[in-house]
């Protein structure tokens, strides 16, 4: 192995970790949020701990999907770009650092707590087999991209032990499958007649289907946020960051069909400077409110 490419082989194991989608991941944090009064120096750092960890698991699953899809991915405008569908990263070389990866973040994620260990191991089997066979499936495949969310929120309340409504999770899941239908009708609209040669499952959706799809799960999400909120057995006030969950969610359609948007949520919430405020004054409330109003 030359000098060269063992200097760029770390940035190209990195890259192929998907650290841009580790945004997916601050979801743990909310468990925090809404527990605030449990924050300490020892629940920050679990939770700082189980965010990287759920990133390194969720990295493995990224590079044995990158495997399997590595020649459907060439005909991707933008996926052809990845280090294993570029030919620039070997994939026998890719799977042996995500084999050690997934081990020691397995045996760390043990220390922190079984049941997250257990968590992630549920989270990798779910994923393998959306890589390898429920990703082909029409409906399950938006599901499982949806459980996948789930799975995190129930992972930020494990890494410091407390439990989660099952309001909330809900909420989670229908936002979840909001944005997977969003990421598909993205695809759908990218790849016009060649939707065939890279996604097979994209061959039996259309665009009336999947706005009928968000429409059904927009509706579900604002009603099942707005019951959370009063009855979240915490304070009522929580209501008051109803217009910021609207706005956010009407940006982001907006973002959909107006401007092209949605294929990659995570880049959309750092690119969009309306819709990634809106997050951040979402924090800001429900922080607020619980401190000084619960």
């Amino acid at each position: 192995m030359s000098e060269a490419v063992r200097t760029a082989l770390p940035m190209l194991l990195l890259r192929q970790l998907r650290p841009k989608q580790w945004t997916k991941n601050l979801l743990l944090f909310a468990a925090l949020l809404f527990s605030f009064e449990r924050i300490a120096w020892e629940t920050a750092v679990a939770s700082v701990a189980g965010f990287f960890l759920f990133s390194f698991v969720a990295g493995c699953v990224y590079i044995l999907n990158d495997v399997a899809d590595r020649e459907a991915d060439r005909h991707h405008p933008a996926k052809r770009m990845r280090p294993i569908a570029s030919g620039a990263l070997r994939p026998a070389t890719a799977l042996g650092f995500g084999a050690v990866l997934l081990t020691t973040s397995l045996a760390a994620a043990y220390w922190i707590n079984p049941l997250f260990m257990v968590l992630l191991l549920v989270y990798f089997a779910l994923n393998v087999s959306y890589s390898f066979k429920l990703k082909h499936m029409v409906i399950l495949d938006i599901m499982t991209i949806a459980a996948g969310f789930v799975l995190r929120a129930i992972a930020g309340g494990l890494v410091i032990r407390v439990p989660f409504t099952p309001w909330f999770l809900l909420c989670t899941l229908l936002l979840s499958l909001f944005l997977a239908i969003g990421k598909r009708r993205h695809e759908l609209v990218l790849l016009g007649d060649g939707v065939g040669s890279h996604r097979e499952v994209l061959a039996h959706y259309s665009l009336p289907l999947l706005d009928q799809l968000t429409s059904i799960v927009t509706t579900a999400t604002i009603m099942t946020y707005s019951l959370f909120t009063f009855t979240s057995e915490r304070t009522i006030h929580l209501m008051w960051t109803i217009p910021l969950v609207l706005y956010g969610i009407f940006r982001y359609l907006y973002l959909i069909h107006m401007a092209g948007k949605g294929g990659a949520p995570d880049r959309v919430l750092l690119e969009d400077k309306p819709l990634l405020i809106t997050v951040i004054l979402y924090v800001i409330s429900v922080f607020c409110i619980l401190t000084w109003l619960e």
